[in-house]
């Protein structure tokens, strides 16, 4: 997740607790208000009723268009004493004009002529209904929500893009680097400490992994070169052994696998090598390489090798096929696909190789699906004693040199790798 979504999704979490609390006591903070209004309104009301029972002049009629209404009940002394002397309560009121029961704020209370005698007075007015209330609380809230989490999102995007982006250059010349090979500068324009800190850094750490590289470079290349020189001169005792010195048959045996280990070794030796070269940026030249012509050349190699098998080979290619690639390195991608097909094949089975657009796809009969996790990794094969191991990993690195997708799959019996050219 990127750095502003998390920001945005951490900030909408925060405010959704803050705005529910922040609603409810809006919702009845204002209920609140209503009520001591309408509290008011009651007590003056009641006052005006009670004031006109002590005098003697005519009540209002009930329920006179005002939606009040009022009830004066004599009451005795114990009545008073179990009751309390003011009390305010909602309930539910019928309104004859209306012919329905709406809430109502009402008020209640007792009062003492001058004879002595006590009444109850209830006064009630119609109120709001609270569910109505709550109903719009919850919409203004969510549109407020909606409202404040846009204004964050539109501060946010403009806080970022100003003073962000140093961050940003940073994190995209990190994605351009590759050791040793020509790189501009490491952005340093940002004038905030903390940038100019991470970007100083960053120039420490890459000046050390240039330093490294050239020294592994170096090592590998001196090291290979050194072996190179041994293993030949083995291998030519061996054969002059074998050539030219009487021996028995159980040490011809042994001097011959020597030899097909030591040719062993030599593969390794320099496809670990090439390995090294291509990982170190060691082929910068690209031609347009015809990869059909490539193909082509190859399957009539691997069927004269592999005749015994009676592989069938099916192709389906254009007449060229170029790519930008170098043309040594397309050579070992298209040869080391072949070959694992022709290799890893079965008796009488078939190879399948067809193009189409930007992808490549080169298929081979099989018994059993590989593991797609470490089929790329350097020195695993399924046991065959003729593998190195180096093949697909081989294949693997040429494929992130030219950051081309290769997939491997395993349907219908069939070894499947696909390469999706850029």
């Amino acid at each position: 997740m990127k750095l502003f979504h998390r920001v945005i999704l951490t900030l909408a979490l925060g405010l959704l607790p803050i705005m529910a609390l922040w609603s409810i006591l809006f919702y009845y903070s204002m209920v609140n208000e209503i009520n001591d209004e309408t509290d008011d309104a009651l007590e003056d009301y009641a006052e005006l009723i009670m004031r006109r029972v002590l005098t003697g002049r005519p009540l209002p009629a009930p329920n006179n268009g005002s939606n009040n209404s009022y009830t004066v009940t004599p009451v005795d002394e114990d009545y008073l004493a179990n009751n309390p002397a003011i009390i305010f309560y909602d309930e539910k009121v019928y309104i004859p004009e209306k012919e329905e029961t709406e809430p109502a704020r009402v008020l209640k209370t007792v009062f003492c002529d001058a004879e002595g005698q006590y009444y109850e007075i209830k006064v009630a007015t119609p109120t709001f209904e609270r569910s109505d209330l709550l109903r719009n609380v919850a919409y203004h809230i969510i549109g407020l929500y909606i409202i404040i989490m846009l204004t964050i999102f539109v501060v946010v995007s403009l806080v970022y893009y100003y003073n962000m982006r140093p961050l940003y250059r940073l994190l995209e010349w990190f994605d351009k680097y590759r050791p040793g090979a020509k790189k501009a500068a490491v952005p340093d324009s940002s004038s905030v400490v903390e940038f100019r800190k991470l970007s100083h850094a960053a120039q420490q750490a890459v000046e050390r992994a240039e330093y490294y590289f050239e020294q592994q470079k170096q090592f590998i290349g001196n090291a290979s070169h050194e072996l190179q020189t041994p293993l030949a001169i083995i291998g030519t005792r061996i054969e002059w052994l074998v050539n030219n010195t009487p021996l028995e048959e159980k040490q011809l045996e042994e001097l011959l696998k020597i030899q097909r280990s030591l040719a062993r070794l030599v593969r390794l030796n320099r496809t670990l090598l090439l390995l090294s070269k291509i990982e170190n940026g060691q082929f910068p030249e690209s031609t347009d390489a015809d990869l059909a012509s490539i193909m082509h050349e190859s399957v009539e190699m691997y069927n004269e090798i592999y005749c015994d098998r009676n592989i069938t080979c099916n192709i389906s290619l254009p007449e060229k096929y170029i790519m930008h690639m170098n043309e040594s390195l397309a050579s070992t991608l298209i040869n080391n696909l072949l070959k694992n097909s022709f290799l890893h094949n079965v008796q009488d089975g078939k190879v399948q190789i067809t193009a189409y657009g930007k992808v490549l796809k080169i298929a081979n009969s099989g018994n059993r699906a590989l593991d797609a996790s470490r089929i790329f990794e350097r020195f695993y094969h399924d046991g065959n004693p003729d593998s190195t191991g180096l093949g697909l990993a081989l294949v693997n690195s040429i494929c992130r040199h030219y950051d081309i997708k290769i997939e491997y799959s395993f349907e219908n019996s069939m070894h499947c790798f696909t390469l999706k050219f850029p």
